[in-house]
């Protein structure tokens, strides 16, 4: 951690999933400002009832946000479980995705619910123009974060830097209190990158916070623990020629 520790106090780190034992293990943890929550990542996990699930999280964790993802794809009844789901807590944001299924832009409602006082969380943003539309939305609202999926816009061979760029100018310039999300990403890189850019936040999975003792690590004495790794491996394999 010899270089990079400036870099990672400009941006907070929000953990990504769903499994109960480790929310709980990462709470008490200081890199960790918050988590996030989606029903993808919570039926990996094998939760089967929401309520009881987030129950049992928000019980244990106060002291940090925490978004739950509505899953409803008709607006009027996603408002009612966006209500629903803020009323769990004062550290619940309200994850909202940027369409439905067909669609259909979110943001007239995700406007509403800001203006109403719910903490938003704006989700599987992947364009320039759905951050211009979404922190119009918010602007003046309740606290609110535009989650913009850097991971998937790299999957597609684009450099998400510019994009981030530009997308965090556009938050300030509609409202500073509005954050910016850099969500999905792929490598250790992406969290220095993100920290570079000026992002407000950067949702980490376990595997990834696994490496993060890596940042800064000498690169030679990385060498050779990749050579004694392959030394040791076809030693315990046994292999002869």
């Amino acid at each position: 951690m010899a270089e990079i520790p400036s870099a990672l106090s400009r941006i907070r780190i929000f953990a990504d999933g769903a499994s109960l034992p480790a929310m709980l293990l990462l709470a008490g943890n200081d890199r960790i400002a918050g988590f996030t929550t989606n029903p993808t990542l919570m039926r990996q996990a094998g939760v089967t009832d929401y309520r009881a699930f987030a129950r049992d999280v928000l019980a244990q964790i106060r002291d940090k946000p925490i978004s739950f993802e509505v899953f409803a794809d008709d607006f009027a009844e996603m408002e009612l479980q966006a209500r629903h789901i803020a009323s769990w807590g004062d550290n619940v944001y309200v994850k909202i995705p940027i369409t439905n299924t067909r669609g259909q832009s979110a943001t007239p409602l995700v406007g509403a619910l800001a203006a109403a006082g719910v903490k938003i969380n704006v989700t599987a943003l992947c364009t320039l123009e759905q951050v211009r539309q979404t922190a119009r939305a918010l602007r003046g609202g309740a606290p609110s974060v535009i989650s913009v999926f850097a991971g998937r816009v790299a999957d597609t061979g684009r450099d998400p830097v510019p994009l981030m760029k530009e997308a965090l100018a556009v938050c300030r310039a509609e409202d500073p209190r509005i954050e910016l999300l850099w969500a999905s990403p792929r490598e250790v890189l992406n969290i220095v990158q993100a920290a570079e850019v000026g992002c407000d936040i950067i949702t980490v999975t376990n595997d990834l916070l696994k490496k993060l003792d890596l940042i800064g690590k000498d690169l030679e004495e990385f060498s050779l623990e990749t050579v004694r790794m392959f030394h040791r491996d076809a030693a315990t394999a046994g292999y002869v020629l």
